[in-house]
């Protein structure tokens, strides 16, 4: 018995991976038949959509041989400093609102609020009040990073079933214990589902900063390669940056997997 559930769980795995992988494989490959063809007959000029196998010679070039690797050094950082900042703040406020009715009637209009607010409308505030650099954009990133975080956290920690929880402090289980030991671990799922948006939008958040504040990352190559009319280019800078939120998507992804398999 124990052999062929084994072997069933494998089977499921297996297929699971299967229906994961195929169709987003399937309709990538579609794309790119119907992209070659539409550059191949010459519906769309070369200079306004160039080829896939032109694009994929430059971006290996760029690569490889280019500064594409630096500049998207700097970017990443920068998105990194700026999830750190957004989930510094978004886990804590977020436990606050779930559990204080007063911090959720006064925190959450403005939470709400701070979403009308456009990122680049908010980055040449920032620029004059902090200056110009790393800063500025990973507070723009935290920004933008902050309200997917803490939007899941509150979500998380008020869906916890009363009854565990009821049962935890009856059988005396203090403030810290229900949090690291039954709270945390319960939310975790959702947390780390906010965490997987909010690091995407992170990259966002530091192209846009530094199309308004400068830098050398990907958003100032955007800037530049816009100037010369580089469209080859642009589309390879815009390559890299979709692997790079497709990369932080898959990590947290992987990390939420192995939560929920424990």
């Amino acid at each position: 018995m124990t052999g062929a559930a084994s072997g069933a769980t494998l089977a499921n795995r297996r297929g699971t991976l299967f229906r994961s992988v195929l169709p987003p494989l399937v309709f990538g490959l579609l794309l790119l038949v119907v992209w070659d063809i539409v550059t191949r007959t010459g519906a769309v000029a070369e200079f306004y959509l160039p080829a896939p196998l032109d694009l994929a010679r430059q971006f290996l070039d760029d690569v490889f041989h280019g500064d594409l690797v630096d500049y998207t050094e700097e970017t990443v950082w920068e998105a990194l400093a700026g999830s750190g900042i957004g989930i510094g703040v978004a886990l804590p406020l977020g436990y606050l609102i779930a559990r204080s009715e007063i911090a959720a009637a006064a925190l959450q209009p403005y939470v709400a609020a701070s979403q009308a607010m456009p990122a680049v409308a908010l980055a040449p505030l920032l620029a004059l009040w902090i200056g110009y650099g790393l800063l500025p954009i990973a507070v723009l990133c935290a920004l933008l990073v902050f309200f997917p975080i803490i939007v899941n956290t509150v979500l998380g920690l008020r869906s916890l079933d009363p009854d565990v929880m009821g049962a935890a402090r009856v059988d005396g289980v203090g403030w810290w214990g229900m949090l690291w030991y039954i709270e945390l671990p319960l939310a975790l799922p959702s947390v780390l589902a906010g965490v997987r948006n909010g690091l995407t939008l992170s990259i966002t958040g530091a192209v846009v900063g530094e199309f308004v504040m400068g830098g050398d990352g990907l958003g100032q190559l955007l800037s530049v390669q816009r100037q010369e009319a580089d469209t080859i280019g642009l589309f390879s800078t815009l390559v890299m940056l979709g692997l790079l939120a497709a990369a932080s998507y898959g990590v947290v992804r992987l990390v939420e997997r192995l939560v929920q398999r424990d």
